[in-house]
Order: C-alpha cells, then sequence, then structure tokens
C-alpha cells in the first residue's frame, strides 16, 4: 500500500536529511510507557491486568509487556469517546478541518521518529515506513479538506413546502487494526471518522501495539478534545467488548475472513454497519506485449512489499506464455538482488516477517508447494544476518515458486508472505477465468500496451482495485477496498464519508395537512 513514488526527489532529500539523525538502532529500544489511551492521557493498567509479551521483529527481543483491556477499560474509553463526540460533532467543518491539519503537521515534523518505531514493531524497511508515514499525513489532509463540505440536499417539492437532507455523524466509531500496517491503518480509519464528526476508539493488533498511541498523541497536541481518539490494547476479548459495546455505533476492521466474519456477526446484534478490508489472494495478469522489464517491477511490487505481507498483493502471476521463459529469468534475477537485513539501514529493502509463528506458517507454505509439484525458483528458506544481534530475526529469502497450477494450496490460499506464484497461460479468456476462480477479490491487475485489452479486461475482473500497468499504488484520494469475501465499505477516497455518517431526511409543510381523516 503505497503512495507513488513520483515525488522522489522530495523522498530522497528527505531520506539523505533524516539518516544522519537517526535515534534507533534495532536491538536497543525497550518500551516501558503505557499503551493505552483515553481521555487524553496514556493509561497504566490495572495491578491484576493481563500481560502478552510484545517482540522486536527484526532481533527476536521482548520489546515490551502488553497491558490488555478488559471491559472496564474499554467502558471507560467508551465513555471518554463519547464525551468527545458530543462537542466534536457540534463544531463546524471548517473548526474540525484545522485541527486535523494541525495534527498532519506535527505528523511531518515527527516523520522519522514515527517511521522508526514502526519499523521496531513491525519489522518493515524504513524506507516504507517513511512512505506509511507520509500515507497516514496525507489522509489526514485530505479528510480535512472533506470536513466543511458536507452537506445534504434540497428538494423543492407542491404548494411551497420542500425538503431536504442532512449528512449527520454516527457517534462512537471501533477501528480495528491489523499488524502489517499499524500507523497507517489507525490514521485511514479515524480520518474520515473524525472529518465526518464521529469520535473513536482504536483497538491496535496485539502483535504490533506500539504506533497507534503515537496518534492518539498527535491529535491531542493539534488541539483535539480529549477523548476523541482513544486507543485500548488486546486481542479477540477486548475487540468482542468493542463490538458488543451499545454506546459503539460502527466498527470498521482491517485483517482475516475469518475474524471479519466474527466481527459482521457481532454487530449485526446491534445492527451495527460494519466496514470489512479482508484478506486477498490477487490475480497479476501479464500480457505478451508488455513491457518485460516494467512488468517485472510491477510483480515485485505486487509481491514483495512489507515482506508480502500486504493483503491486497498480487500473489498469482498469470504469465501469457510467449513470454515466460523471459519474464522468469528477469524475475528471479530481480528477487535474489533484493537486500535483507536490517530494517533501520536504508540500504534494507526486505526486513524481517512480524512474528516467529508467521514466519513458521510462511516456510510450511514453500515445503507444502514443493511437495505438491511447484518448482522453488529462488528463496523460499530462512534468512540469518551476519549481525549477530539480527540472528534471532523473523528472516527468510523471498521466493519465486515456478510449476504452479491452479489446484495447488500456495495458489488457493492466502500466504501473506514474500511468495510469488508463476503460473502459465494463452489466452485472454483463460487468464479471465482463472484470475476470477476465487473467493476473494480484493485487487487485481494486468500489464499490456493494448489499451483496449487493458479497459476490456479490467471490465470483466472481480475485484475492488484494478492496476493497469503498476500494482499497489493506493493514493489516499481513491477508494480501496474489495469484491465478494474480501470485505464491504471502503477506505479512503470521497465515498468513504457515506460509510462514517447517515442521512437524515426532513419534511417541511408550508401549507395546511390535507387529512383523509
Amino acid at each position: 500500500m503505497l503512495q507513488r513514488l513520483a515525488a522522489s526527489s522530495r523522498w530522497r532529500a528527505a531520506v539523505l536529511a533524516t539518516s544522519a539523525a537517526r535515534c534507533l538502532s534495532s536491538g536497543s529500544v525497550t518500551i516501558t510507557d503505557p499503551l493505552n489511551y483515553w481521555a487524553g492521557r496514556r493509561k497504566a493498567g490495572q495491578e491484576k491486568c493481563s500481560t502478552e509479551n510484545v517482540y522486536e521483529p527484526a532481533t527476536g527481543r521482548i520489546l515490551c509487556h502488553l497491558e490488555l483491556c478488559g471491559g472496564d477499560e474499554v467502558n471507560q474509553a467508551v465513555k471518554a469517546a463519547k464525551s468527545a463526540f458530543g462537542y466534536w460533532s457540534k463544531m463546524s467543518g471548517m473548526e474540525r478541518a484545522r485541527i486535523m491539519i494541525n495534527a498532519a503537521h506535527i505528523m511531518e515534523s515527527r516523520r522519522e521518529e514515527i517511521a522508526e518505531m514502526e519499523v521496531v514493531n513491525n519489522g518493515k524497511s524504513i524506507t516504507e515506513a517513511r512512505l506509511d508515514v507520509d500515507s497516514a499525513r496525507l489522509c489526514i489532509e485530505y479528510y480535512a479538506g472533506l470536513a466543511s463540505t458536507l452537506a445534504g440536499q434540497h428538494v423543492q417539492l407542491a404548494g411551497g413546502s420542500f425538503a431536504y437532507t442532512r449528512r449527520e455523524p454516527l457517534g462512537v466509531c471501533a477501528g480495528i487494526g491489523a499488524w502489517n500496517y499499524p500507523f497507517q491503518i489507525a490514521a485511514w480509519k479515524s480520518a474520515p471518522a473524525l472529518a465526518c464528526g464521529n469520535s473513536m476508539v482504536f483497538k491496535p493488533s496485539p502483535v504490533t501495539p506500539v504506533t497507534a498511541v503515537l496518534l492518539a498523541e498527535i491529535y491531542a497536541k493539534a488541539g483535539a478534545p480529549e477523548g476523541l481518539f482513544n486507543v485500548v490494547q488486546g486481542g479477540q476479548e477486548t475487540g468482542s467488548l468493542l463490538c458488543h459495546h451499545p454506546d459503539v455505533a460502527k466498527v470498521s476492521f482491517t485483517g482475516s475472513v475469518p475474524t471479519g466474519q466474527k466481527i459482521m456477526e457481532m454487530a449485526s446484534k446491534g445492527i451495527k454497519p460494519v466496514t470489512l478490508e479482508l484478506g486477498g489472494k490477487s490475480p497479476l495478469i501479464i500480457f505478451e506485449d508488455s513491457d518485460v522489464e516494467n512488468a517485472v517491477k510491477g510483480a515485485l511490487m505486487a509481491n514483495f512489499l512489507s515482506q508480502g505481507q500486504v493483503c491486497s498483493n498480487g500473489t498469482r502471476v498469470f504469465v501469457q506464455k510467449d513470454i515466460l521463459p523471459e519474464f522468469v529469468d528477469v524475475v528471479v534475477k530481480r528477487t535474489k538482488a533484493i537486500s535483507i537485513g536490517d530494517p533501520l539501514l536504508e540500504s534494507t529493502r526486505m526486513g524481517a516477517l512480524v512474528s516467529r509463528p508467521h514466519l513458521d506458517k510462511v516456510l510450511s507454505y514453500v515445503q507444502q508447494a514443493k511437495a505438491e509439484g511447484a518448482t522453488v525458483l529462488c528463496g523460499g528458506e530462512p534468512f540469518v544476518p551476519s549481525d549477530p544481534k539480527l540472528r534471532g530475526g523473523y528472516y527468510m529469502s523471498p521466493c519465486v515458486l515456478g510449476d504452479c497450477t491452479d489446484d495447488m494450496t500456495c495458489v488457493k490460499e492466502e500466504i501473506f508472505g514474500p511468495v510469488m506464484s508463476v503460473l502459465s497461460f494463452e489466452t485472454e479468456e483463460e487468464a479471465l477465468q482463472r484470475a476470477n476462480d476465487t473467493t476473494l477479490g480484493l485487487a487485481a491487475g494486468i500489464f499490456t500496451r493494448d489499451v483496449k485489452r487493458a479497459h476490456r479486461v479490467v471490465e470483466h475482473l472481480k475485484a475492488g482495485s484494478c492496476f493497469i500497468n503498476n500494482y499497489n499504488v493506493t493514493p489516499v484520494e481513491v477508494p480501496f477496498g474489495g469484491f465478494k469475501m474480501s470485505g464491504i465499505g471502503r477506505e479512503n477516497g470521497q465515498v468513504t464519508i457515506e460509510f462514517y455518517s447517515q442521512m437524515k431526511t426532513v419534511f417541511v409543510e408550508m401549507g395546511d395537512v390535507d387529512s383523509l381523516f
């Protein structure tokens, strides 16, 4: 999920300016401050609260002990959000926008600090983490711009009577984040919610709980009322408490399909609207007339961002038969050249996977692919960096699988790791049928020089976010979300305003009542 790298000169200048001022190094951080936040301050847990270890992916060290929120803590956070909503929802759009813009400016000034902490907790490269912070900031700026444009409609009726509509906030919204984009997801969910006049209680993944509280502090420093954006830490139990809470009006979740199904079921008990951004097993179709070098770049971006831990990744790479040997040769060479190691180094392009269990799961998929007849063209093995402090980290070499068929597990199931499955096809019709043969529909992409073909194929792809001659580009101005079991609703873009607000219709009679009685 990257913003375009078109502003590369600004990006490179920022890298040169900030890398010299690096504050953190892998293996040097221990977090002791509380990570729960509501009513305008960090909250330490009660003496008997449960805790979980949080690990630094780059080293395998314990980073902190996470205090999990139970019913009392969730109630306090929701109460704070409800109180803030009463004040925030009555402010004008311009007033809300001013505070959101302040938050974006603070975020920009703390870009390197936030990015470094994201790396420490998530394991992705510092290069990607900076872009995630930029995406979060741009999202807040974008919705700040929309905050003052929320409006209804006037409808003239007979006899001088009329009706009008009002777009009103929902109330307290619950956001439940995933571990692959911790800070960015917190911003993507909170920005449209706050722009519409709502407040939010946000629960990060317990695997990556560290940076959401930074966003809470940024909103507070920007002038937001106490309780506007709150953070409760925990796992399934905490999320369930939020979904069932009578004062929570909406739930927005990013994560797996099975968890999304449970959240939808829980929210249905209160008839609460949900936004679900769930998994994918997306196709990337590369036609024989493509620029092979460009298609390879697209395939790499579609598979290896954030160590392959991206829901929209195009992991089923369909390559037209005549260019398959050339494509495979180039993509394998480029994959082997990816620099793996310390995610806080500027030269690193692939850091550590998020946890030891997840690394083991991804490696097991590679072994299963081999057993089912796929050929490992490169990678797919544990990687041990030369730096002694990194040897306990969760690294693997990026993998390209050849000789794949549609019935293989690696082609059917979401691996969520740096594993690309390459498949051959002959005709456009065949590629479309096979690309759509999945219960998921988050994203899809094609590479071709034929403009007519590009639009014809996109029309028939059953996916919510499609790319032509690029992949994993997610400007905040554009809606993002899936079809089928990949979710409900959208994030980003103007349409998301509709998912964080409700429409009220008002009829105004200017004459006498025309009664039948």
